[in-house]
């Protein structure tokens, strides 16, 4: 078994007994922080330091060491996948995310490719490596993917903040061509997380962003029947150690039970449940990882502490709890109200794990 200094994380995700409550957070590295702006100017661009390995490196690493985080997150894009498939991924200036070539054809959906995540994702796959040599065993690293569902609203959208009428219209009058989609980029997540994980990374999450977007009947169909395959797929033990897979719905308070039946080790919450039900529901299933509202972090240290206790207290006595925030971290963020959030973590949370 690979030693590392601090697996309290990866201990937590397994519901095995700790010490404290491990915290790290969605978007750690990211705008928030002056030494990552920089970076990113020296790289030219966001897909500049997504493809750099060095780049990447050095980003995942700037928030560890500025805080007493308990995981580092691999620093990439949830579209680096359809990228990969030939789509044409670019950033417009304040626009966010777009595809050149959105699949709206029937002949360019069933053209698509499983690609082969050494050579078209290979560097994403060097920059686990790079990063994890890089850690040293202080803590674990995580990788990660977007879920089918997620990924296909952008490849079907074009682009990201829609009100997917597209992709549901596709849903509804050709779900066909909607399973295809997915049914390939499932194939395409799990190859993908496994040689992260072969490359070293020791957990892995699949962010489902646009989960809560869906119907009932729709969000079982389109989106957690492919994550559960993806799940069923990955490596469960690499260097001696079960490697634990997260899932995350945001918005996917309704469906917490299915979730909990697929098979995940742990399950992100998002700030619209609270944990302490989320626990009662299905805490005997799975970890809670979860659910600090990032806007919170704009405030003060006195209403981060209050919110903190809050939800240490709702999810109480025991073990199976990663703390983290419920979305990825604002950039607006002051860097020393994050920084109070994880001391408070840290010291608040130790009598909840008492013998």
């Amino acid at each position: 078994m690979t030693h590392l200094k601090n697996d309290t994380f990866l201990r937590a995700l397994m519901r095995q007994p700790t010490e404290y409550t491990p915290v790290w957070m969605m978007r750690q590295a990211g705008r928030y922080l002056p030494e990552y702006n920089e970076t990113r100017k020296r790289a030219g661009s966001f897909l500049g330091l997504c493809k750099s390995p060095d780049f990447a490196t050095e980003v995942t690493l700037q928030p560890l060491a500025r805080f007493p985080l308990d995981a580092a997150i691999l620093f990439s894009d949830i579209l680096t996948v359809p990228d990969a498939m030939g789509l044409g991924l670019y950033f417009a200036e304040g626009e966010g995310p777009k595809f050149e070539r959105p699949l709206r054809n029937e002949w360019e959906i069933r053209n698509l490719i499983v690609p082969d995540p050494a050579e078209h994702l290979g560097y994403v796959i060097d920059a686990v490596a790079s990063i994890r040599k890089a850690l040293a065993g202080s803590v674990p690293l995580i990788g990660f993917s977007g879920s089918p569902w997620t990924l296909a609203t952008y490849m079907v959208e074009g682009q990201g903040g829609t009100d997917f009428l597209i992709i549901k219209k596709m849903a509804y009058e050709r779900p066909d061509l909607l399973h295809h989609i997915l049914n390939i980029t499932a194939q395409s997540v799990t190859s993908y997380l496994n040689a992260q994980i072969e490359a070293g990374a020791q957990a892995v999450m699949i962010f489902d962003s646009w989960g809560g977007a869906l119907s009932h009947a729709a969000y079982r169909e389109f989106s957690l029947a492919y994550m559960e395959r993806i799940v069923s797929g990955l490596i469960r033990d690499r260097e001696g150690r079960v490697v634990p897979r997260i899932v995350f719905t945001k918005g996917g308070g309704l469906w917490l039970e299915s979730m909990a039946a697929i098979g995940a080790d742990a399950l992100g919450l998002d700030w619209t449940i609270d944990i302490g039900e989320a626990r009662k529901r299905v805490g005997d299933k799975v970890a809670l990882q979860g659910n600090f509202d990032p806007a919170i972090l704009l405030s003060n240290p006195q209403a981060i502490e209050r919110e903190v206790a809050n939800i240490l207290a709702s999810y109480g006595a025991g073990h199976g709890h990663v703390f983290n925030l419920g979305h990825g971290i604002t950039q607006f963020t002051p860097p020393e109200n994050a920084g109070c959030m994880i001391d408070a973590v840290h010291n608040l949370s130790r009598q909840y794990h008492a013998a």
